[in-house]
């Protein structure tokens, strides 16, 4: 079955972290691309962070400095380690993998509130 499984959500206070998990099955975990995207209500989805097959990683700006992607294949897993989070970091955040096989996550909710 192919599918892409995001974990590690939830409700944090400003200046917190969170670490995100998503486990791939069923696309050849090793030779895809895997990102992390966000939508946030009312605006577009957007790349947070991506990391290809050979390790090569690229982050959005207002992430950058503050989020770290990592990925254990051995493991299909991919993470997202996110650290001095804001209320603007609010967002649901989705799993992607690809190219070459675009698969999407069911999302996992950020809620960064006091």
């Amino acid at each position: 079955q192919v599918q892409l499984v995001e974990s590690g959500g939830g409700l944090v206070q400003p200046g917190g972290s969170l670490r995100l998990s998503c486990v791939a099955s069923g696309i050849g975990f090793r030779f895809n691309t895997m990102g992390w995207y966000r939508q946030a209500p009312g605006k577009q989805r957007e790349l947070v962070a991506s990391m290809t097959q050979g390790g090569v990683q690229n982050y959005a700006n207002s992430v950058k400095g503050r989020s770290v992607i990592s990925r254990d294949n051995a493991k299909n897993t991919v993470y997202l380690q996110m650290t001095s989070l804001q209320p603007e970091d609010t967002a649901i955040y989705y799993c992607k993998s690809g190219p070459p096989t675009t698969v999407w996550g069911q999302g996992t909710q950020v809620t960064v509130s006091s």
